[in-house]
């Protein structure tokens, strides 16, 4: 057993004790697991210098991590099932998400609506950042650290800067995340590089113009944890420093947290959590960033234990897109999201391929299928995740020639005209990540009841074989698959719409990290090659994309919803993609208001009789997405009335 120590912080009655359907109260149980892993073990061997890490006096390397459960008090109540989560930069989010609650994560979430509880499920989340500045609301991990004094070159790291506003001094991490340490000896391998786009040329900046310091109200004072240029990082460029540093943490821990913490919640809690019994399947969740680690934990073939058993039953990683991330390399970042290094690596498609810009053949699935240990797995994903440049390379071949099958045991859902995150009204177009801001208001589409049915259905297949809808998204096929150019001059036509510069639209290209990259230890800048094709959904004459789960935001629509923003001119570099952000344009309410503004959208006069008759057809097509099985029926009543209320505020806009 992995887990050797489970040290209790604190056990209560969640929720004041409420009662949640026929599974009665709930208890939540925090503490402290510690690991102990062989890596000497077969199923251990892809975990990027666990060798070099301390092992104790039974050869074992020692970690820690929180954690966190909220299960039934009666076990007996319960469904048997266990929910897990990877929490999103160290935030426990799941129960927000499912159970639709407002609030911002907390360190024992509210309830909401009650819909995991009601449910009987048990929900756990188990902290595996290593980067995170943990406290009672956010979870980590405290990694094992390599001992690399034998290697005549470790390597070096790399940190992305993308400033949104002047700025002389920036932490040497993604946000707000504990930063790898720089060495600070001026060394002259130490480069910091800046260009003008994501996918623009590198362009090394003189080393008298940089340190490693931070500004301070007593002046410029040495710091290996900051970074300083004189003048400012200018907003809208992106800057990369590469450095060597003097920590060197055990990242793949965090994939070993998750696969034996399940592990332990499923065979062997009896002994160190006595109570806690009966849960007989186990469904992975990782949104984003934790999306992303799922599909490298199944690339990784971590479904497996050291005792040989399978682990999780099934996985939801949402908006995801194709990628991996940094989650299992020397000096690996694991809030690193977008600069291209093994994140970026194939495949991205489950079945295995041949790639033909590298010649190299390999699937997502390759190594679990030849183990059967392939959990049933749902992939959600917006409209952000295929303007980003990565999204359909799931299911098409990398030469986008072709549409490729996904595994028999994998669904792919597109919710449809959606951006990264849950739209919601009012429409907001405030701050977002890291102090940037979308040139139009975001994308007011909720697409959370989709989510909400894909847990129920993944759990069906899972518990009693009832297969989930088929998968729903771009098709070459089908004519729905497109590059982004033609969307774009799509939306040219609108009025007062301005779109990105298609030579700065991001991409994946191949890249080369190095002799040693299959080692796990990369050089940067990689040396970039040839780009893979990126498709996106094609759109209808308002602009609305035609693939995927349509909710009646899309089918019924009452604005423009897009996938994709540009940077406000504020924040720099105004003719590029903002960050995961997409955005609603308000169709005129009237015939006079679109004549007056030349916009060749019809208003919503011209195509709705009335609010009522709205109402009508939103609910004849809620129905039929019940009927398909992509809403719950508990949700149609939700589903129906976000759309009358995008409606509503549709109307009431005496402009667009």
């Amino acid at each position: 057993m992995a887990v050797v120590e489970f040290k209790l912080n604190r056990r209560f009655p969640y929720a004041g004790g409420h009662e949640f359907g026929d599974t009665g109260a709930y208890e939540q149980i925090d503490s402290l697991l510690t690991f102990a892993v062989d890596p000497s073990a077969e199923v251990n061997r892809d975990i990027v210098d666990l060798e070099y890490a301390p092992r104790d006096e039974e050869g074992r390397v020692r970690f820690s991590a929180d954690f966190s459960l909220l299960t039934p008090a009666d076990p007996s109540r319960g469904s048997h099932g266990l929910l897990i989560e990877l929490p999103n930069r160290g935030r426990r989010t799941v129960i927000g998400t499912y159970n639709r609650t407002s609030e911002t994560p907390s360190a024992s979430p509210s309830p909401g609506d009650g819909f995991l509880f009601e449910r009987g499920l048990s929900v756990a989340s188990i902290g595996w950042q290593w980067d995170v500045y943990t406290d009672d609301i956010l979870m980590g991990l405290t990694p094992p650290l390599a001992d690399l004094s034998n290697e005549s070159n470790p390597g070096q790291n790399v940190v992305e800067i993308r400033p949104n506003q002047q700025l002389t001094t920036w932490l040497l991490a993604d946000r707000v995340h504990r930063p790898l340490r720089a060495t600070n000896d001026n060394d002259p391998a130490d480069v910091l590089y800046v260009k003008d786009s994501e996918d623009g040329e590198d362009v090394a900046l003189p080393h008298s113009a940089w340190k490693f310091a931070k500004e301070t109200p007593d002046g410029v004072v040495p710091s290996d944890e900051h970074i300083y240029l004189e003048g400012g990082f200018t907003p809208g460029k992106f800057y990369q420093i590469v450095y060597s540093s003097k920590d060197t943490p055990v990242s793949g821990a965090g994939l070993l947290a998750l696969r034996d913490a399940t592990s332990f919640l499923k065979y062997d809690s009896a002994d160190l959590l006595p109570g806690i019994t009966n849960l007989d399947r186990a469904i992975g969740y990782g949104t984003s960033q934790t999306g992303r680690m799922l599909r490298e934990f199944l690339h990784l073939a971590l479904n497996i234990d050291e005792e040989g058993r399978k682990v999780f039953d099934g996985l939801l990683p949402h908006v995801a897109g194709a990628r991996m991330g940094s989650f299992n390399h020397r000096y690996a970042q694991p809030s690193n999201q977008s600069y291209p290094s093994f994140g970026h690596l194939y495949p991205f498609a489950d079945q295995e391929m041949v790639d033909p810009l590298t010649q190299q053949s390999d699937g997502i699935l390759k190594r679990l299928n030849d183990l059967n240990a392939v959990p049933k797995t749902i992939y959600t994903n917006s409209s952000a995740e295929y303007w980003r440049g990565d999204c359909s390379l799931m299911t098409t071949d990398p030469a986008g020639k072709q549409d490729v099958p996904l595994d028999p045991n994998t669904r792919m859902y597109h919710f449809t005209g959606t951006q990264h995150g849950a739209g919601s009204i009012p429409q907001a177009r405030s701050m977002s990540t890291e102090g940037g801001q979308g040139m139009y208001s975001y994308n007011v589409v909720d697409y959370s009841p989709l989510q909400r049915a894909a847990l129920v259905n993944l759990d069906s297949w899972i518990t009693d074989g009832t297969k989930p809808p088929p998968s729903t998204h771009a098709r070459i096929d089908e004519e729905t698959a497109v590059p982004r150019e033609t969307v774009l001059d799509s939306f040219d036509r609108l009025p007062d719409q301005l779109t990105p510069d298609r030579s700065t639209l991001w991409v994946i290209r191949t890249i080369d990290l190095g002799p040693r990259g299959s080692e796990g230890v990369g050089i940067y800048p990689p040396v970039e090659g040839e780009t893979y094709p990126c498709f996106v959904s094609a759109v209808d004459s308002d602009g609305n994309e035609l693939a995927g789960v349509r909710l009646p935001d899309i089918t019924q629509p009452v604005a423009t919803n897009a996938g994709w923003n540009l940077r406000d001119p504020e924040t720099g570099s105004p003719d590029q993609q903002a960050l995961m952000l997409g955005f609603s344009r308000w169709f005129p309410a009237t015939r006079e208001e679109r004549e007056a503004n030349n916009d060749i959208r019809p208003s919503i006069e011209e195509r709705y009789e009335n609010r009522d008759s709205y109402v009508k057809l939103v609910k004849r097509d809620t129905e039929k997405l019940k009927q398909n099985g992509f809403v719950l029926e508990q949700d149609v009543d939700l589903v129906v009335q976000n759309a009358t209320d995008r409606y509503d505020t549709a109307v009431a806009r005496t402009s667009n």
